[in-house]
Parts: structure tokens; sequence; C-alpha cells
């Protein structure tokens, strides 16, 4: 590629960049996470990296702060060269990881004077910056309270405070979103637009929220260590008009299943997502209408405004090169076919009056309701909701203080272990052993399921070859989603009748997230019970019931479409906005009642 042209305005320039990771496996390859990039990025503005796992926005974001020594290319950060400078570079931005690291033995308070100290912030300064952070951050209350009490909205914004102790030039944000609530990752949009406007700092964050990546004055797309598509939200949408379609799935069809069906009409559709009461589509650019007998008879299509969020997908299964079918077609393969029909509707989980106490602060409180074999049921709130305590007390890993809990036909007071080896837990964070490949970790967890010999042979090559895994590959150095995958496969070996997910697409693409929803979909028809926690919203819409829990209470409990009517929202609003509606009425009835 030609060169790009220097521009005293850009924070960053990469041409020819290149990045690549010698393998210490001599059976798995060398991994070339960047390709011969060439990017201009502008200064003063909010910059957005979007695009699948593995597509090499984190190691681009540590390419720019001096952490990784580029194999081939120059990039030149701030005006310098970093692979020469890198220090230079480092005394001038700010940068936040996935995982940034607080020390939770301490307070807020601690923590902000550890960082400027680390940062060498002299001490004239650090009493107007504290004060300003902690005023934009809403934790001015809360500077004694050490960190691993904060809940985990809380924890990221203290990160980004402490990411700022200092007033960089440049900062860069690797997906500083993940894992926290509607709530929380409103809030901190507010600081970093502010923080924008009022210093004029350049931001540089990846993302995989396509919401916030509108945001942004300029998107990048990348996938596979390139750029994909560059230019405005407006300008990325615009190359999907004419594309984009809704339905109204009729009343006797879940709009999963009208998404699956859709999906499975490769030749027509490109991608499907249900939202609200509706599922968006988009067509292929040979098929801008979709044939009406390929729809269930009644149902009418109306044209929509292109979104953001319809040109990434777009963009990314162009990239792919080959159709969703074979990723999707063995999406059964690991539910026995002994499982029951999901037309044989009978609880599975029972719950009532649970309640849990840590000491003298209650974070379940009298809560109940009853899960159907073969529902997929949502477990919401914000972070430090309860909905983790409630969870953890599912999946028989934490005792209740009081109250009936049954699971698969067992009480978990007298039978957790009998009732834990029906049962199948993805844990938010990934907790398979990363310094074992993928086959041995298939292995081990079979194992401790009780499988052996064929059965065991059998089970994980069907998990290999539905999970797209790399038997060979090192479990702690795949990206993000293929961790999910791993997890996922390893839940689901023993074939259990009831499934506990817990954030299990937090951190990973929107376009992992749909191919992980077409799975779920097809196990709960086959009859698998799924009991689910995510703070992306829109999977909210996948469920066929969910509950939305805040300060340990049970605030709504019903369909999508129940809760979205009892926010008052409207049936057609997405359910962020029911969400956040919701919870924000309770807390002021709550404060009103208390005043």
């Amino acid at each position: 590629m030609n060169d790009l042209p220097n521009n005293a305005s850009d924070v960053v320039i990469a041409q020819n960049l290149r990045q690549v990771f010698r393998s210490e496996n001599k059976k798995m390859p060398d991994i070339c996470a960047i390709q011969d990039l060439n990017m201009h990025i502008r200064s003063g503005q909010l910059t957005a990296l979007v695009g699948p796992d593995g597509a090499g926005k984190t190691t681009f974001l540590r390419l720019i702060a001096g952490l990784y020594q580029p194999t081939s290319g120059s990039l030149q950060v701030l005006g310098t060269d970093v692979s020469k400078n890198p220090q230079a570079v480092q005394d001038r931005i700010s940068y936040m990881p996935q995982r940034f690291g607080l020390y939770e033995d301490l307070s807020i308070q601690e923590n902000l004077d550890l960082y400027a100290d680390l940062h060498g912030v002299p001490q004239e300064i650090r009493r107007q910056r504290f004060a300003r952070l902690l005023e934009i951050t809403d934790l001015s209350k809360f500077t004694q309270r050490p960190a691993g009490k904060l809940s985990g909205g809380m924890k990221q914004k203290l990160g980004l405070a402490c990411t700022l102790v200092r007033s960089p030039e440049l900062l860069l944000l690797d997906e500083p979103s993940v894992g926290v609530d509607p709530l929380s990752r409103r809030d901190l949009w507010l600081i970093i637009e502010q923080l924008v406007k009022e210093e004029n700092l350049s931001v540089i964050m990846s993302t995989a929220y396509m919401d916030e990546a509108e945001r942004c004055a300029e998107v990048y797309v990348m996938y596979e260590g390139k750029i994909l598509q560059q230019g405005t939200p407006q300008h990325l949408s615009e190359q999907v008009r004419g594309l984009t379609w809704q339905v109204k799935p009729p009343e006797f069809m879940k709009a999963r299943a009208l998404q699956a069906h859709l999906l499975d009409n490769h030749q027509f559709i490109t991608d499907a997502v249900p939202k609200g009461d509706e599922v968006r589509f988009i067509t292929q650019p040979d098929c801008p209408k979709l044939p009406d007998e390929q729809l269930p008879q009644g149902v009418v299509v109306s044209a929509r405004e292109p979104e953001l969020e319809d040109a990434f997908m777009w963009f990314l299964h162009q990239a792919q090169q080959h159709d969703d079918g074979t990723q999707h077609q063995s999406a059964n393969d690991l539910v026995s076919s002994t499982q029951i029909a999901n037309d044989q509707v009978e609880p599975v989980i029972v719950v009532k009056d649970l309640v849990r106490k840590f000491g003298d602060f209650t974070a379940v409180a009298s809560t109940s309701f009853d899960v159907n074999r073969g529902e997929i049921f949502g477990l919401l709130g914000p972070n430090g909701a309860g909905k983790t305590t409630t969870f953890r007390m599912l999946c028989g890993l934490l005792p209740a203080t009081s109250g009936t809990l049954e699971v698969a036909g067992l009480n978990l007071r007298h039978a957790r272990a009998q009732a834990r080896a029906r049962i199948g837990y993805v844990s938010q964070k990934f907790a398979l052993y990363g310094n074992l490949t993928v086959l041995e970790n298939l292995k081990f967890f079979g194992g401790a399921y009780g499988l052996s010999g064929n059965k065991l042979k059998q089970q994980i090559e069907k998990a290999l070859h539905q999970f797209e895994l790399q038997p060979h590959a090192k479990s702690g150095d795949l990206p993000n989603g293929f961790k999910q995958r791993l997890s996922m496969a390893a839940a689901l070996l023993h074939q259990p009748e009831i499934v506990f997910l817990d954030e299990p697409t937090s951190g990973i693409d929107p376009l992992a997230r749909r191919a992980f929803w077409y799975t779920i979909g097809k196990l709960a028809d086959q009859g698998m019970t799924i009991i689910i926690t995510t703070h992306f919203m829109e999977e909210a819409e996948y469920c066929d019931r969910i509950a939305i829990q805040d300060a340990g209470k049970m605030l709504a409990l019903g369909s999508p479409k129940q809760v979205r009517q009892q926010a008052g929202t409207g049936s057609s609003s997405d359910m962020n906005r029911a969400f956040i509606a919701i919870v924000e009425q309770a807390r002021t009835h709550q404060q009103e009642h208390v005043a």
C-alpha cells in the first residue's frame, strides 16, 4: 500500500504495520495479529475499533501503548516513533486494559493515591484532579470503601479514574464497559464524552457494543488484523441501505424461532436478530426483498433505516465468505436424543421465598419463581443487584439462608451434589485451565463428569466440531469468544438437563453472540433448560421469560413483551430503555419511601 501523508492533527499514524506472535507449540502456526495495517487516527475525538474476537483490536492498542515491539512497519503516536521511544509515548498517554488492576484491599482513595504515586503526579495537582474525577464518576461519597466491595460498574468507574489521575493527551480504552449493566454503561459514557468535550481529549477505544461505536466520530471495522471498512457511523450504515427489514412474528411463533427460520434461508438472508416485538434482518444484495414463500403465513415485512450494527454484520459476513449454515448445522450434537420434548411443560426449578444473607447484609430478599423444562430464563439486574448470588444458589454453589430451592426435582438443601451432576455451568470468568490445551481441558472435564472410553471420545469430537475449536491450541491464549466456546463445550459434554450461563457473551462480538444464541435456541428446542445472566439487554429478547432484580428484590417477572409493558416504554422499545426505566422507578420509589 502507498504511504499515508503525515498530518500534525493525527494522534496515531500506522504504516504497513505488522505484528506476528511466534507459536511455542510446533503443532500450532504463528499468529499474524496485525497485517500490513495503514491507519490515521485524528486528535480531539472519539475513535472506535470494532471487530470479531481475534481481529487484532487489543494487539493494536498495546502497540500504540508501546507494550509490544512491532514485527515490521512503522507506528507514530503523538508524533513519536513508539518502537524507538516507548517511554516518551507512555509518559503522555493513559491506557485502561480490559482487566484493569485495582487493589481490592485498598480503598477508593488509596487506589487513586497509589496510581498517582506510580505516575509521579505532583501533590499540588492531585487535590483538584481527584476532586474532579470523584465528582464525574459519582464516587465522592465512597472514598473510604475498599475496591473489593464495589459493584462491577463502580469498579469500572474507579479504574477509569485511576487511569486518568494524570491528564493524558491520548486515552486508550480496551472494551471499558464489558461486564457492567446498562445504567453503569450509560454513566461511563457520560464521563468519557465529558472528558472529550471539556479537555479536548483524544480517545481510542475498542468495544463490543455497536451502540457505543455509533457515538464515536470515526469507526474502524477490523477483521483478521486488517481494516475492512472505516468512516463515520452514518457513512458505514449507508453501505447497507435497501437491505434492512423488520418483521413481526405471528402469535404462535417465538421471536427466536422466526430468527432461526430466517437464518436458515442462507441464500436470501445475511443476518437476523430479535428486537422489541420484531425480528430485524438483512438480505443479500442480489435479493433485496425476501420472497413471500420463505416467510410464515400472514407476516408482513417492512423496510427500516439501516444502523451501524447492520453494516458491521454485513461487512463481517462478506469477509468470512461462508454461509452461517456451516457453523449452525450441528447445534444439536451435544443434546441427548433422550431429552424430553419441549411440549411437556413442567417446572424443573422451583424457588420459594429464597433469602440469602451475608452477616447483616441481605443479598437476596424473599424471591420466588419457577422455571419450566425447555425454557430460556434470563436473570437481569444492575451490578450488585443480587442476581449472581441467586444464580450461585440455583447452581448449588452457595447455600440459601432460608426458603425452598428445588433443581431437577432435587432439594438443594439435602441433595446438592446429586443436583450438580444433572446441570452444566459456564462461569462469568474463564474457569478452565489456561495452561492446558483445548483437548486436555475437554478430557479433564469429561472425566470429572464421569465420561470415559468411546463415549468421552465421541462427545469431545462433537464438541470440537460444533464449537469450531482447535484441539491443540493453548486454552489461555484463546480470544475471549473462543474461551467462551470452550467453556460451553465443557459444560455440555455430559448432556445436562439444565445449563447455567453466567454472562456467557461478556466481551465477545455481535457475530459470535449471534452464533452462540442460535445454538442456545436449538438446545432449548430439544428440551434443555437454560438459565442465563447477561448485561446485553438485547439478549433478553431471546428469553422466554426474564426476571429483573435490584437490591436483592424482584422488580419484574414475565416475557420480554410483558416487562416492556410494565416499564411503560412501549412494546416496540428496546430492552435497554425498559430495564433502565424499571430500575430507576423502583429506586425512586424506595427513596421516597425512606424519606
